[in-house]
């Protein structure tokens, strides 16, 4: 099985690393972190480094497509021209297309959510229902036929674990699970909107703005 994880210039990195420590326990499968090219990729925070293994043309029709995220260059995967064009193709013969956190506004842009509910980062929901899909704000992962989106950042492990029980069953899902000791206990419960006060909503809102605002190593967004 072939999983495509897409990687961009200012794409978040929990977005594609979080869902690839899960799914590359998928026995037999082969990954593979997609771009225009071969290379390293930067990611949003500015310091990390991730490396793309295959070109889009390298990789025309994957098992599974994931696109991820990012803080400050989603508007920039949107309208890049090759992204979206190997998208619409891939898309035609997937098994799953899936997304993390703003990437699916990236598959919206895509023409792939057209009439479909989804669900992406709470900051991102009134757009996501702008290009055409059915925002889903309280839910972490919403499955519409093939396609399944999850909700910000870390929900990307919610995602991957979701797809290795439809893929291989619960039980296989469980063991990796334990394997990656994804036991979620937070300190605290500011995890969405309608557990955060006022004041953390108020502030994650400006930093959320502030990052959008940021080019990403000369790369205008």
């Amino acid at each position: 099985m072939q999983i495509a994880i897409v990687l961009y210039p200012g794409v978040t990195a929990l977005d594609a690393i979080g869902p690839y420590e899960v799914l590359r326990m998928i026995p037999c499968s082969e990954i593979r972190f997609v771009s225009h090219n071969a290379g390293s990729i930067m990611t949003d925070s500015e310091v990390l480094v991730l490396g793309a293994t295959h070109s889009y043309e390298q990789t025309p029709s994957p098992d599974i497509i994931l696109v991820p995220g990012s803080a400050a260059n989603t508007g920039m995967a949107m309208a890049d021209k090759a992204l979206i064009s190997w998208l619409h193709r891939a898309h035609q013969s997937s098994q799953w297309t899936t997304s993390v956190c703003s990437g699916a506004l990236v598959l919206a842009a895509a023409g792939i959510l057209e009439g479909h509910s989804a669900t992406t980062h709470w900051a991102a929901q009134d757009m996501l229902e702008s290009l055409g899909a059915t925002a889903q704000r309280d839910q972490r992962i919403v499955r519409s036929g093939k396609i399944i989106t999850a909700a910000g950042v870390s929900a990307g492990i919610d995602l991957g674990l979701w797809l290795v029980g439809e893929i291989c069953g619960r039980e296989r899902a469980e063991v990796v699970q334990l394997l990656i000791e994804y036991d979620p206990q937070p300190p605290f419960t500011a995890g969405h909107p309608s557990k955060a006060s006022k004041q953390v909503f108020e502030t994650a809102k400006l930093e959320m703005f502030s990052r959008s605002q940021k080019p990403v190593q000369g790369v205008s967004v």
